[in-house]
């Protein structure tokens, strides 16, 4: 599970993450991370630990499936959380394809997400 200070929660910070954040795209997901150093408005998150938010959308599926979904992106962003500098927000979006996609390859595109975004 993703502890609880490590959850992005606030609306206004997902808007954020997103419209300043970088971006990068995989088959089965979206990333945008926001880090502290990316800008430096007073809006911007600060809170020290990083921040984890997901958005699964109902084009991913029905409720079971997106709960399925929001469940496997929370155990594999849980175990990167190490990966993202300090302060850093991190909103992963699902797309479609995630439905049927298994841990493994949720990983394997969130790796590579954030390995072209944070580089």
């Amino acid at each position: 599970m993703l502890p609880a200070v490590n959850r992005l929660t606030r609306s206004q910070d997902f808007g954020l993450v997103v419209r300043r954040g970088r971006r990068a795209g995989r088959p089965r997901l979206v990333v945008h991370v926001l880090t502290p150093t990316g800008s430096s408005t007073s809006a911007q998150p600060t809170l020290e630990p990083s921040k984890v938010g997901f958005v699964v959308s109902k084009a991913v599926g029905n409720s079971v499936v997106r709960h399925r979904v929001s469940r496997r992106l929370r155990h594999v962003a849980r175990d990167r959380l190490h990966l993202l500098p300090p302060g850093t927000s991190l909103v992963v979006r699902a797309l479609a394809p995630s439905a049927d996609a298994d841990s493994a390859e949720l990983g394997r595109d969130l790796d590579a997400a954030l390995r072209k975004v944070l580089r």
